[in-house]
């Protein structure tokens, strides 16, 4: 499981895959609606003009001083289902989000994912 003391204390910082390649720069936490823990960030990727945020899981993650370590391949993180920065992430795409990771999104009623 992943765990911290503080999320909002995590933003602006680095979000590197296993391998200390940077990915981009960590913009929100995701929790999961049915535990309240940290199951998604939304990392800030691309160029100065044109930016958006695309979502990569928590499991298996590493919070370090100055960066998050995420278990995922750069390249997967940037193909995943992306927002405009001052976009919002849709319950209709979710799952889309979760199918990228081939992680089950589950069949209950009601949304998975709540931005912190």
């Amino acid at each position: 499981m992943f765990e911290a003391e503080n999320i909002r204390d995590w933003r602006d910082h680095d979000v590197v895959d296993a391998e200390g390649s940077k990915i981009g720069s960590l913009e929100s936490v995701y929790v999961d609606t049915a535990t309240d823990q940290p199951a998604f960030a939304g990392v800030i990727i691309g160029l100065p003009t044109r930016k958006r945020i695309t979502f990569v899981p928590l499991n298996k993650a590493v919070v370090a001083p100055s960066y998050l370590k995420v278990a995922w391949p750069k390249q997967l993180v940037k193909d995943a289902p992306s927002i405009d920065t001052d976009g919002e992430l849709l319950a209709e795409e979710e799952q889309a989000v979760f199918a990228h990771y081939k992680l089950e999104y589950g069949s209950g009623p009601g949304r998975r994912l709540a931005r912190r």
